[in-house]
């Protein structure tokens, strides 16, 4: 029983200490009460403006990264793109001398009967690499009589202009020059009439 008596007594105290507290916070909250509709009002305006102006921040970032991200896409699905244009570029460039032989071949080969199967076999040969070569986007860079352009063409030497028309003007090619889809891989060379 003593115990439970002095259980009681803490139980006392204690309440006691915070009777004590409740007063204070009370009188805490009074005081509070009679100063608090200007402090509040500006308390509430300036958290307000501070949140606004935070929410605004945020959403500016937002909005720079969304475009940021929009242009990342579009920047990678073009480079994508070119990329798979212009993959095989390395490949059809390595081919190119092989279709320059098979020209070579053709204008050198002399027409007579015994070389006509031999001939026309070469030349199904040549036309059939020359189609596939264009299914895959290259093409032929035509030069013969057009005016010099650097951006396609490159000169190897002048020589005097047969006729009048062809002054400034390609009078011969040396190799052709070829294009992949609208890309140029390899410049025509040629000679131009001066």
């Amino acid at each position: 029983m003593q115990k439970e008596q002095e259980n009681s007594n803490e139980e006392i105290e204690f309440k006691t200490d915070n009777t004590h507290i409740d007063e204070e916070l009370q009188e805490i909250a009074n005081e509070l009460s009679n100063n608090e509709p200007t402090a509040k009002v500006e308390g509430n305006v300036s958290e307000e403006a501070k949140i606004k102006a935070e929410l605004a921040s945020v959403q500016d970032k937002y909005l720079r990264l969304y475009s940021e991200f929009e242009n990342y896409k579009r920047r990678t699905t073009k480079e994508r793109a070119d990329l798979f244009k212009s993959a095989n570029q390395e490949v059809l460039l390595a081919m190119l001398p092989v279709m320059d032989d098979f020209e070579r071949a053709l204008e050198a080969m002399p027409s007579t009967d015994e070389n006509q199967k031999i001939k026309e076999g070469i030349d199904l040969i040549y036309s059939k690499f020359k189609n596939t070569l264009a299914a895959k986007g290259v093409k032929e860079m035509e030069a013969q009589g057009l005016a010099f352009d650097p951006d396609f063409h490159e000169a190897i030497t002048k020589i005097p202009a047969p006729s009048e028309e062809l002054k400034d003007k390609i009078v011969a090619i040396l190799e052709k020059g070829y294009f992949l889809h609208d890309k140029v891989i390899r410049f025509a060379k040629v000679i131009i009439g001066e």
